[in-house]
């Protein structure tokens, strides 16, 4: 389930991002996609693809990973994100939902190290948002 008003653009520096075509309410879950689970050998193989990028790491371990499918590889990283994922390891699946309001043609960020208040350095130099006024 993808929320009909979500949709794909560019953004500034950062490649292709997630945007929204409407106002959308804090606590909205505006994603929920399956996710392909790789095995610890498979994720060691796509690590060195340009997929690393794009993968996830999965389990209560954090032993493997997973390709998210939807929307969930475009969102965007920001240490002060507008929206969080939820990974559900029985399902095989992946959330997306806003923290705040989100106002419409707004960029949804997630924080790419799962906990929305890590700050922790990531595998590449962090692009600053371009705060809407």
């Amino acid at each position: 389930m993808i929320k009909p008003y979500l949709y794909i653009d560019k953004s500034k520096g950062r490649g292709r991002g997630v945007y929204t075509k409407e106002k959308i309410p804090a606590g909205t879950r505006i994603e929920t996609s399956p996710v392909l689970v790789l095995s610890y050998d498979d994720t060691e193989i796509v690590d060195q693809t340009r997929l690393h990028n794009y993968i996830f790491l999965w389990g209560v371990k954090e032993t493997r990973s997973c390709v998210a499918l939807g929307f969930c590889s475009i969102y965007n990283h920001d240490y002060h994100p507008n929206c969080e994922y939820e990974m559900d390891f029985t399902e095989e699946t992946m959330s997306i939902i806003t923290l705040r309001d989100i106002k419409k043609g707004e960029e949804l960020f997630i924080n790419y190290n799962g906990d929305v208040s890590d700050t922790s350095p990531l595998w590449f130099d962090i692009k600053k948002k371009q705060t809407a006024k």
